[in-house]
């Protein structure tokens, strides 16, 4: 087990390579922000395993795993393991997966706009140039950070707001904004990078809820209604007053309104569902089957979006589809990853019955798709990607001195050895 930690695709990627005593390599990788020490742990349960039974190892380590970041070391070794054993077996993934569906998996990107924040003329013609480059599905990110120069837009606890904008930008969906270690580890801030939605006390006023409704207009009237439009990043507030912004929109047909309040509170998503006519959607913070299934099967949400490298992997990926699909629920696949975890997110999609699209965040970046080798290029043709017939993931190598040009500074070592994790060791057993 190797890794190399790279900035930029789209943002700090762990790359995760499993080698074989037969000389084939599985490519995976651990999803962004996470630490590759959840993948680390895992390979002293890895050693001695036949790694085509990736079901059997998946049951043997998917204890190690847990929601958000803490499932990326599950997940990607698991789509390691599929690649490794379809290379083996000289069939692709999703074939592995049961078959497919689809030979083509439709893709839409997080836009940014240039300019003022609230300029929602700015974010349409940015949306139009998505338009124009073949994609016909987008999304782009709506919240209260838009408003915290605008007086009288927000109200909160009194000094709240500022204490917001010093130790939790993403509260605020301030563009950039992201817990750091720093943060966490400052008492003082603790309590405020962890204060869920509901906690927070802020809520939208009424001259809030004007410009942001105003800013979805502007983008409508520059790209139509034609088109659907999925909106993220909202902000950490209360379901009553999602409830009040999902009203004001809904004239202007959004796509889906995404992780409005934290996944877990399965009650007031079925409050927010059955209060708008705004198909309401979360998933990508939910590690395995079992925990999104409140949400499917109470009603309380119209899409699930799981990534790949949160939900435990390709095959769990499959299953949640499967359960989603018989609930009535559809899927939009959140992917922000490099193009391993992009193609392993491809096959479980093709290998899905009910997929309406796979997120894709790396548009802008011109050396994405040079970190591997192997796929076609371009690998986006008019808003699709093909599904690959080549053995594994399709991916043939990787980009060596590409991936070393990005090796995270902070973060030094390119496929260092992991020796000694070979002997970690507890009692696994998770019943008495």
């Amino acid at each position: 087990m190797r890794f190399a930690d790279i900035d930029g695709a789209p943002k700090r990627c762990t790359l995760l390579k499993i080698y074989t005593n037969q000389g084939l390599i599985g490519y995976g990788e651990v999803r962004d922000a996470s630490s590759k020490t959840y993948a680390l742990m895992l390979k002293s349960r890895l050693l001695g395993e036949n790694p085509c039974n990736v079901d059997r190892i998946f049951h043997k380590i998917k204890q190690f795993g847990g929601p958000s970041r803490q499932g990326g070391g599950v997940s990607g070794v698991e789509i390691a393991l599929w690649d490794l054993a379809g290379k083996a077996w000289g069939v692709p993934v999703w074939q592995l997966l049961g078959g497919k569906y689809r030979d083509k998996i439709r893709v839409y990107c997080d836009t940014d706009a240039d300019g003022k924040d609230n300029d929602g003329h700015a974010m349409g013609l940015a949306l139009k140039k998505r338009m124009g480059m073949g994609f016909t599905f987008l999304k782009m990110d709506l919240g209260i950070g838009m408003l915290l120069d605008e007086p009288g837009t927000l109200n909160a606890p009194l000094g709240f707001i500022e204490e917001m904008k010093q130790y939790a930008p993403h509260i605020l969906n301030v563009q950039g904004g992201s817990v750091t270690a720093d943060m966490v580890r400052k008492q003082k801030s603790y309590d405020i990078v962890t204060t869920a939605h509901p906690f927070t006390g802020i809520h939208l006023t009424e001259k809030g809820l004007d410009i942001l409704e105003k800013y979805v207009r502007e983008v409508r009237e520059v790209i139509g209604y034609e088109v659907p439009l999925a909106i993220d990043h909202f902000g950490h507030v209360c379901v009553e007053d999602c409830i009040r912004f999902a009203r004001r929109v809904e004239k202007y047909n959004i796509a889906w309104m995404e992780d409005m309040i934290p996944w877990m509170y399965t009650d007031q998503y079925r409050r927010l569902k059955e209060a708008t006519t705004i198909p309401v959607c979360t998933g990508e913070d939910i590690y395995l089957k079992e925990n999104f299934e409140p949400l499917v099967k109470s009603h309380a949400v119209s899409v699930i979006h799981p990534d790949i490298l949160t939900c435990g992997g390709a095959l769990e990926l499959k299953k949640i589809a499967d359960m989603a699909d018989e609930q009535g629920v559809a899927v939009a696949i959140h992917m922000a990853e490099s193009p391993i975890a992009c193609m392993a997110a491809v096959h479980a999609a093709a290998a899905m019955h009910n997929v309406l699209a796979m997120e894709l965040h790396s548009v802008d970046i011109p050396w994405w798709q040079d970190l591997v080798n192997g796929l076609p290029k371009p690998l986006v043709k008019d808003g699709y990607i093909e599904v690959p017939n080549t053995p594994g993931l399709g991916i043939e190598s990787l980009n060596e001195e590409l991936i070393a040009e990005k090796i995270n500074p902070a973060i030094p070592g390119l496929w260092e050895s992991t020796d000694d994790w070979n002997q970690e060791f507890s009692n696994d057993r998770i019943w008495s």
